[in-house]
């Protein structure tokens, strides 16, 4: 298959297997989540991600990776996944996984252009959320317990989840970021995991303002701290941020978020956006997805992408290119229920 037609995931059956320029346009806090009852069965959704790039200056030379195929999960399944490019790479897209197991594409152009659009579609049958998982936590261990879990013991196999304690680039280990946190876990050391998870959750959803542009893809969590004010990566990065400052887990998550318009306005196409969330690690339940711009957990109106340790792991789409200008892309997103 050539890129002019596009990459084509097939329908699969059920997995059982265990936010760039193009990152800011944002689900933001005041979104009109949608709030319909959970259905006991699954939810589809029809998602189109279109990226386009007008450039300044003719381009040369490109080279581009993508993060835009989502992943299967024990709750997604993603059917029918097409990537289309114009103008047309020079040669087949190539296709592979990184370190986390996220789908990579990488394409170049060696012919002059002006113009790049980049279009993922795809529909994703999303189950609900596993039911138990209550905002108390008291079926998940006093966070003390994890945390020492997940610290180096010598002769000890640690978990997996261990490689998401570590600071990384948004989202460092440091003292402020810890201070942040405190309440929610130094002072009560016996509150189960998911229990902070979800008042940490709360607090940087109280703490952050939502607002457009008031930061960049450079910002990091303790400038997010400090400023009190960003966008949904920004969220994503203090509360990750926050506990990995308390020697717990969590991981960075992109996505895509289904939000409902005012009532009596029609949806409009291309109104939605591309989305950051945070997933905390439990040992009795795993990977527990939580969101704080929004103050909920995750459930059938989030539609996972990627993940990584932050945002630089799962960019959706990042390049080098020689010549191109500054003019920034345009980003389209519509999600919409198919059932």
């Amino acid at each position: 298959m050539t890129s002019a037609e596009g990459l084509r995931q097939p329908a699969t059956q059920p997995a059982s297997d265990g936010h760039t320029p193009d990152a800011r346009t944002e689900a933001s806090a005041s979104a009109a989540v949608s709030q319909a009852a959970a259905t006991p069965g699954p939810r589809r959704l029809s998602v189109i991600h279109q990226t386009t790039y007008h450039y300044d200056t003719p381009v040369e030379v490109a080279h581009h990776s993508a993060w835009l195929r989502p992943r299967d999960t024990e709750l997604q399944q993603v059917q029918d996944w097409t990537l289309t490019i114009r103008p047309e790479p020079d040669a087949p897209v190539q296709q592979s996984r990184d370190a986390f197991g996220n789908w990579r594409h990488g394409f170049s152009h060696a012919t002059v252009h002006d113009t790049l659009v980049v279009t993922s579609r795809f529909t994703v049958r999303l189950l609900p959320p596993p039911a138990g998982l209550t905002a108390d936590g008291r079926d998940s261990p006093p966070w003390p317990e994890v945390a020492k879990a997940l610290r180096y013991r010598a002769h000890v196999q640690q978990p997996d989840a261990v490689e998401f304690v570590l600071g990384s680039h948004f989202a460092p280990q440091h003292p402020e970021l810890a201070r942040f946190a405190d309440s929610c876990l130094i002072d009560q050391p016996e509150r189960p995991l998911l229990a902070v998870a979800h008042a940490l959750m709360t607090k940087v959803h109280e703490h952050m303002a939502y607002r457009p542009n008031s930061t960049d893809v450079a910002t990091n969590a303790l400038q997010a701290l400090r400023q009190a004010q960003g966008v949904c990566q920004d969220f994503a990065h203090l509360m990750i941020a926050a506990l990995r400052s308390h020697g717990l887990a969590a991981r960075y998550v992109s996505g895509y978020l289904l939000t409902q318009p005012p009532p009596g306005q029609p949806r409009l196409v291309g109104a939605d956006a591309s989305h950051a969330w945070v997933a905390v690690w439990c040992p009795q339940h795993g990977w527990v997805a939580l969101d704080p711009t929004n103050n909920i957990a995750v459930g059938q109106d989030h539609v996972t992408l990627a993940w990584g340790r932050d945002y630089a792991d799962v960019a959706p789409l990042r390049g080098v290119i020689r010549g191109g200008g500054s003019a920034p892309p345009e980003v389209a997103v519509t999600v919409a229920p198919i059932d």
